[in-house]
């Protein structure tokens, strides 16, 4: 018997592709039957994998209801509440990356449904409204999401949810999509962070 570290425990996989795609499907069908105006919805992803997941349910809707939402996309960077700037010494955390932001379309008379991959505590998605705020004011924001973990740290509940599972702090629910990661999966691993980094 070695001495040292335990053995990491091995990811366990929650969805697979067809299970994705499935989850994906059904969303898709509950944004066409609680909007009644689809011509005024849009689908905004939130970066990154909120991004490939808009532009999917973006092709589900107009495949099964013949209307094309709108689609864009919003980046966090500057509305995140772990930014901090120290003067002229270095940042506290690792800054963020900054991606665009892209909504080629008036938000005033629009149903604006925010879509993300995983919710945690909630402040993702507060920095994402406080994003889409600057842009204009939507008739409604609603949230669209392929995981809910829990763990709530703000008072903020999705619209629409792919597959609630319940977590540990000590565990990490990553999702990896085609476009990004080569694969579509869902998978629940250790963390030893306690998921601060999500």
């Amino acid at each position: 018997m070695q001495i040292g570290s335990p053995p990491r425990e091995a990811a366990r996989e929650i969805l697979d592709e067809d299970a994705l795609a499935r989850t994906l499907a059904r969303l898709a069908h509950e944004l066409i039957e609680r909007n009644d105006d689809l011509p005024a919805l849009a689908l905004v992803g939130i970066h990154t994998r909120g991004v490939p997941l808009a532009h999917r349910l973006r092709g589900l809707v107009s495949e099964r209801s013949g209307v094309e939402p709108a689609i864009g996309t919003v980046d966090i960077s500057f509305h995140r509440d772990d930014v901090l700037v120290r003067g002229r010494s270095a940042p506290l955390h690792a800054q963020p990356v900054v991606r665009a932001t892209e909504l080629d379309f008036a938000l005033e008379g629009r149903t604006c449904v925010l879509v993300d991959d995983v919710l945690f505590t909630g402040r993702t998605i507060r920095a994402a409204i406080d994003a889409l705020l600057d842009f204009g004011r939507p008739d409604r924001v609603q949230l669209a999401v392929l995981v809910d973990r829990g763990h709530r740290e703000l008072p903020i509940r999705p619209d629409y949810v792919g597959k609630n599972l319940p977590t540990a702090l000590g565990e990490r629910v990553r999702v990896e999509l085609e476009e990004i990661d080569g694969r579509d999966r869902v998978l629940l691993e250790p963390d030893p962070t306690g998921g601060r980094d999500e």
